[in-house]
């Protein structure tokens, strides 16, 4: 009876993780490595290769100064045609890139323009990912559906998509390992 309810109870637990759980736990075990962000620039990359990187391509006329203080400027193109902004700037640990936060926003948003709405924005940005990253986005819900993120787990890293507000869509790219260290020791 005991090794019936400790199977059942194993098996109830398994049963429970949730789809995004399961990816994320399978790809970490896989031991594969996924580095690869954007425009030559990794996860673990120390901040002097990511400052030289972007040194290089804002003067090529690739990258330019965001809007604020710490923010980098890219002007993707959208696999839709609506030109659209691509800001970003990382978060380091020991000296290695391990988040890459990234916001986007269609040029002339207008809450009028339904073709420029945050929800088609959200696509295009998922759209523009597949691309670079490969296919594999999945959507990731609350009960109600009142807050949608798509994600893809390639081994270490983890990207999300999400809307931050109504003109706004926020990517984040983490390399899971690290977060993880962070977690389990924070200081």
């Amino acid at each position: 009876m005991r090794l019936t309810s400790l199977l059942f109870i194993v098996l109830l637990f398994a049963s429970c993780q949730s789809h995004y759980e399961k990816v994320e736990k399978e790809e970490l075990a896989s031991g594969k490595v996924s580095n690869e962000l954007f425009l030559g620039l990794e996860l673990g990359m120390t901040k002097k290769d990511f400052y030289t990187t972007c040194w290089d391509l804002n003067k090529e006329g690739i990258l330019n100064n965001g809007p604020t203080e710490l923010s980098v400027e890219y002007k993707a193109e959208m696999p839709s045609g609506n030109p659209a902004y691509m800001r970003f700037y990382p978060k380091f640990e020991n000296d290695g890139l391990y988040f890459m936060p990234m916001e986007f926003s269609y040029e002339g948003w207008s809450p009028l323009n339904d073709e420029l709405a945050v929800e088609k924005l959200r696509e295009d940005v998922v759209v523009l990912f597949e691309s670079w990253y490969g296919p594999g986005f999945f959507e990731v819900s609350n009960e109600d559906k009142s807050l949608i993120a798509f994600v893809k787990v390639d081994g270490n890293r983890r990207i999300r998509v999400f809307k931050k507000s109504i003109s706004v869509v926020r990517a984040e790219i983490v390399d899971l390992r690290i977060q993880k260290q962070i977690e389990e020791n924070p200081s």
